[in-house]
């Protein structure tokens, strides 16, 4: 093996007056100090410089050629991104992607005296979508999509129980698709001027380019035809990720939308075909179903996987009802258009092709990372593209990531947000303060919302054993639907006599018995579930018992006073 190849499997751990490099297999650990004398016990010092002795896994030592102490000052810095303290940078640190995670971590260094550039740049989406500064959430994400549930939620308002409540309502109610987009659009157009001055206010560097690595510490890019590289101390990626289209399924590329899309459609979707069991895709299917379009949501086999299975198969149940249609085990084969611009779609599982205005692709997202030419910093991804980190640092010690692109992590706004700020204030404040992952609180904004914080039914059963939970369960119809007497959707009714509505609320908590039924999971499936979750997940991070929600007096008539008096447990 060449000295450079030996070298280049070294990982960088620490640039501070010394190094450590460690090399598992075969394990040699080097220590530089900063005059470059050589103090580890597996290697010799030599006047013209060093040898490095290596102990192989099975006891062999090899030895590696005599390594010039020049000739490996300047491999380390070539493979490890390594600069003398006197080295000086253009900014302290660059941020890529103008996302949540990205900009809260931009402004919080900024707001410690750091020098601070932020890229943002949106590849368009196969259908040639673009947005502004604020990455998914605010454009394509959490804020439009919570706009479009909260209009479709008007629906049985306006169809049902406004007439049981005493007002006059016209026979025929007509939902006007162009208007909502309209207010949609305005609204997040707004947020991303909003984003822009605050930026301008907090002193980052706002860059609209495409930008990537070309050695570990240069970031290049390139703006008006001028390419331009620039150094930073710190680089932090904040790329987010993108909706996953398969390429297996012809004409899927070319026919159909995302999430990406939906939101900016200015046509009305009409008869729409959703594809996936994300919480994406049931939101999506939710709304679409609710705003009174003909929606079908394809899946593979369960719906929410990796949330409560009961509450996700409740979620299922309500959606049901409200009129959206699931072929189970069934998915696109592949998609044609036809003359009359419609989209006909050919299924596994021996369906019947059927044809839509709109299909929806929600089966994944995939990491933005693939065109940040990562090899130029040392910096190694999953074959996925996700980033594996230690306290948002990944295996380059001077290259960190936050949000969507980490592997195994919970892709959240918030969470994006906080780690953003958290890892801002250690590189800069001095501070030791390190993301909690613990007790994240998150909500299925679906037309029956479901809010959750800790373990589900099924991974407090592989943690704990079964035999050491007790789950508290009640379903139940809240107080204004069960006055409403609201009615399934016609298609939804199989028999006459089954025609009212299921109950639309589940309230559960999954508790550990040896530690006096300490709460390590807390689920509610109904109105409001966000706003209900948020002040339970408190609660939750403190450690509260089931006697705590025992003892605590309820509010009534809400919704939450369940969680207060559940006695319920499936054991019983």
């Amino acid at each position: 093996m060449s000295v450079l190849s030996q070298m280049r499997r070294f990982k960088l751990l620490s640039p501070c007056t010394y190094m450590r490099m460690i090399q598992f297999a075969p394990i040699a650990v080097l220590c530089f100090e900063q005059d470059l004398s050589v103090t580890a016990h597996s290697i010799r010092s030599m006047s013209t410089g060093v040898v490095l002795e290596t102990q192989g896994l099975e006891g062999v030592r090899r030895k590696i050629e005599p390594i010039k102490i020049d000739t490996l000052r300047q491999l380390v810095h070539q493979t490890a991104g390594f600069h003398n303290a006197a080295d000086s940078y253009d900014y302290d640190l660059i941020v890529i992607g103008g996302g949540s995670g990205g900009m809260a971590s931009a402004k919080e260094a900024a707001r410690a005296g750091a020098k601070v550039v932020m890229f943002d740049y949106v590849k368009p989406s196969t259908q040639g979508t673009k947005w502004g500064l604020g990455g998914t959430c605010v454009n394509v994400g959490c804020v439009p999509k919570k706009l479009m549930h909260y209009a479709s939620l008007m629906s049985p308002v306006l169809h049902q129980d406004a007439a049981t409540f005493g007002w006059k309502v016209p026979e025929h109610i007509e939902h006007d698709w162009s208007k909502l987009v309209s207010t949609v659009q305005n609204h997040v157009k707004s947020l991303n001027f909003g984003y822009r001055t605050g930026l301008r206010s907090a002193n980052v560097t706002y860059i609209n380019a495409l930008a990537k690595f070309k050695s570990p510490h240069e970031i290049v890019y390139t703006l008006k035809d001028e390419e331009t590289v620039i150094t930073g101390k710190y680089i932090l990626i904040a790329v987010g990720g993108r909706p996953h289209i398969p390429s297996d399924v012809a004409g899927a590329r070319e026919h159909a939308i995302t999430s990406d899309d939906i939101f900016s459609l200015k046509r009305s979707p009409g008869k729409s075909l959703v594809v996936g069991a994300s919480y994406i895709a049931l939101e999506c299917a939710g709304f679409l179903t609710k705003l009174g379009l003909p929606t079908t949501v394809a899946v593979r086999s369960i719906l929410l996987r990796g949330f409560d299975r009961q509450c996700s198969e409740k979620i299922g149940q309500m959606m049901e009802a409200f009129g959206t249609k699931f072929y189970r085990g069934s998915l696109p084969t592949s998609l044609a258009k036809q003359d009359d611009g419609r989209i006909l779609v050919t299924f596994s599982g021996g369906r019947e092709p059927e044809a839509f205005d709109t299909v929806l692709y929600a089966t994944g997202r995939d990491p933005d990372t693939a065109g940040l030419n990562l090899a130029a910093a040392g910096v190694t991804a999953e074959p996925n593209g996700k980033l594996v980190t230690v306290h948002e640092q990944t295996n380059v010690p001077h290259v960190f990531a936050v949000g969507d692109v980490l592997q195994g992590k919970m892709e959240l706004t918030p969470v994006a947000i906080k780690a953003g700020e958290i890892l801002a204030r250690r590189l800069f404040k001095g501070s030791s303060e390190a993301m909690d992952w613990d007790m994240i609180p998150t909500t299925v904004f679906t037309p029956s919302e479901y809010g959750c914080v800790g373990l589900s039914e099924e991974d407090a059963v592989a943690k704990y054993g079964a035999d050491n939970l007790e789950v508290y369960l009640f379903e139940f119809t809240t107080l204004e639907v069960a006055a409403a007497h609201r009615r399934k959707h016609p298609d939804a009714v199989a028999d006459p006599l089954d025609a009212d509505m299921p109950p639309n609320s589940l309230a559960k908590l999954v508790c550990l018995r040896s530690e006096a039924e300490r709460v390590v999971g807390f689920h509610f499936v109904g109105g409001a579930a966000g706003e209900m979750t948020q002040g339970f997940a408190l609660a939750m991070r403190l450690g509260a018992k089931k006697a705590d929600f025992d003892q605590c007096v309820g509010i009534h008539p809400t919704d939450a006073e369940a969680f207060m008096a559940l006695s319920v447990t499936r054991r019983s």
